[in-house]
């Protein structure tokens, strides 16, 4: 069966959504999105995060910046690519501004920042991916990360990074089956009181 590899459309904001919520969270009861928004139930919060990745300001979690893995005609998994020195923190906040979220969420995210590593201008960064429970999660990762590091290429960038919670053992293990290596590892006791994990590692590779 080939895995085959798209650009996401408007159409995907459905699995789009599903991705940012699944990676934000990684087996934790409350992630990045959850507190951004204030909420906990999962119906509202992938609508939210549907109307987020189609607003008219393009973060990061814009749906033009997702590929789409297909198998067999049926999606089985997304991976978000872009550009730090344009998707930035500020493109984010005026996103969720057209949303009603006003700059307030800064606060309930503050414990993030605490490990949030810092990104070189000339670095592309992968994120939310995800691949469905019923698909071979490391044939789809591989056929969308060389996909993603491509357009990276054809960008003119040469290091990619990407990054894991301290605890995620599994993801960490694919991302080094696809060549990534440990880069910087930073903890805070106030992200672990916020997000039950130690802190955050940052992974990357030369392109």
């Amino acid at each position: 069966m080939s895995i085959k590899i798209r650009k996401a459309e408007q159409k995907d904001s459905g699995l789009v959504s599903w991705a940012m919520l699944e990676s934000s969270r990684a087996g934790k009861k409350v992630g990045l999105f959850d507190l951004i928004f204030q909420c906990d139930d999962d119906k509202v919060l992938l609508k939210k995060l549907a109307l987020l990745s189609q607003t008219t300001t393009k973060s990061y979690c814009h749906y033009s910046n997702f590929l789409i893995a297909t198998e067999d005609g049926k999606n089985v998994g997304a991976l978000c690519g872009y550009e730090p020195r344009i998707a930035t923190h500020e493109i984010l906040s005026k996103a969720l501004m057209e949303l009603g979220i006003d700059e307030s969420y800064n606060k309930r995210i503050s414990d993030y920042f605490l490990c949030f590593p810092e990104v070189g201008r000339q670095t592309w960064i992968l994120d939310f991916m995800e691949v469905k429970d019923d698909a071979h999660e490391l044939s789809v990762l591989k056929e969308l990360v060389q996909k993603s590091l491509l357009t990276a290429r054809l960008k003119g960038y040469r290091n990619v990074e990407t990054m894991v919670e301290i605890g995620s053992a599994d993801v960490q293990l694919t991302y080094k089956k696809l060549g990534f290596n440990i880069l910087e590892e930073k903890q805070s006791e106030y992200y672990f009181e916020t997000f039950g994990r130690s802190g955050i590692i940052r992974l990357g590779m030369h392109l």
